[in-house]
């Protein structure tokens, strides 16, 4: 057993135009004051951390690394949710995820492809220099639009696509294998790898590569209706990153999974701040405990309803209060006959 690290917090949803969300050390700062020991990083933006310059400068890394511990925080992950998404993006989703691309990328799919492979590369580069252990990623999708099956799908589609996902992934995958890093794709509606047996198709389709593992967030499980307790139990081995984030499900009549087309506030299932929503969290860190999750609880902060800043204030104190200082002995240690006289 393991006590967890933390409290982190994932940095994405914070960062503005504004002070301290303008800088990283004004939202590290920021993040310092609310309690939090750790920040996951995005890679998107250069002005608060610089991918390019981090795979190829040790120096850069350490002076990163080094204004961040004199704030009291650490790196968890870098985070390429973004790049990974388009690392396999269906022509469905063109328009879409352009968004996630350089501007003279953007209608130029093979090139954006091309770009997002080389972000991640970087991302390995950077991420072993910084000393990390995981980083977190999207999968991207060339399966998802056939997600529900009708029309019938064809015979061999899916393992097709799941076969070229493998063939984009694979080479990502051994230059992290190269510079001793997990890439942890987190599970997640909307990418190829969304539930347990995809994560398992994928995982085949590769090789059973051993740097492919999991980011575990349990609201996306809850808005598909999944056990994701039993999932941490079945897939606790390849768990490397867990994302501490809220939701509800609530169907109605009227609407249920799918949810109707109907923006996130009226959705029967939606995300929430942590104690907000359905999510048993007393259980995740128990299980994670249990089963020597070696990461960080990390706050993902997306709610319908409350502020941001509000469910920053509040995660912190919430991850402390779930998380379980372990055992150094067994409870009924004294009544053995191995006590001390």
């Amino acid at each position: 057993m393991r006590t967890l690290k933390g409290p982190g917090i994932f940095l994405a949803q914070f960062l503005g135009d504004q002070p301290p969300f303008d800088t990283l050390d004004g939202i590290a700062a920021w993040a310092v004051d609310l309690g939090y020991e750790g920040v996951q990083l995005p890679t998107d933006r250069p002005a608060i951390f610089d991918l390019d310059k981090a795979a190829a400068s040790q120096d850069y890394c350490d002076e990163v690394a080094g204004r961040l511990r004199e704030r009291g925080v650490v790196i968890t992950e870098l985070s390429t949710h973004l790049q990974g998404q388009l690392v396999a993006v269906h022509p469905a989703y063109d328009v879409q995820f352009d968004a996630f691309a350089p501007p003279p990328l953007r209608g130029r799919p093979a090139e954006r492809t091309r770009w997002a492979e080389e972000q991640l590369r970087l991302a390995a580069a950077a991420s072993a220099r910084l000393g990390l252990a995981t980083h977190v990623t999207f999968s991207g999708a060339l399966a998802w639009p056939y997600v529900y099956p009708w029309p019938q799908r064809a015979p061999g589609q899916i393992a097709e696509a799941f076969a070229e996902l493998a063939r984009r992934w694979r080479p990502l995958l051994d230059r992290f294998d190269e510079v001793g890093v997990d890439l942890a794709y987190e599970i997640h509606p909307g990418e190829d790898l969304f539930d347990g047996l995809t994560f398992e198709r994928f995982h085949e389709a590769t090789g059973r590569h051993p740097r492919a593992m999991i980011l575990y967030d349990p609201s996306h499980l809850v808005l598909q209706q999944l056990d994701y307790l039993a999932f941490i139990d079945i897939y606790h081995e390849r768990i490397r990153a867990f994302h501490v984030k809220d939701a509800e499900f609530r169907p109605s009549g009227r609407a249920g999974v799918y949810g109707g087309y109907v923006d996130w506030l009226d959705r029967p299932g939606r995300f929430r701040s942590p104690g907000d929503g359905q999510v048993d969290f007393r259980q995740i860190f128990s299980k994670l405990a249990q089963h020597d999750f070696a990461g960080w609880p990390v706050l993902e902060w997306e709610c319908a309803l409350k502020h941001p800043e509000d469910g920053a204030r509040e995660g912190a104190p919430f991850i402390r209060a779930h998380t379980i200082r372990v055992t150094p002995h067994a409870f009924d240690n004294f009544a053995s006959d191995k006590r001390a006289e």
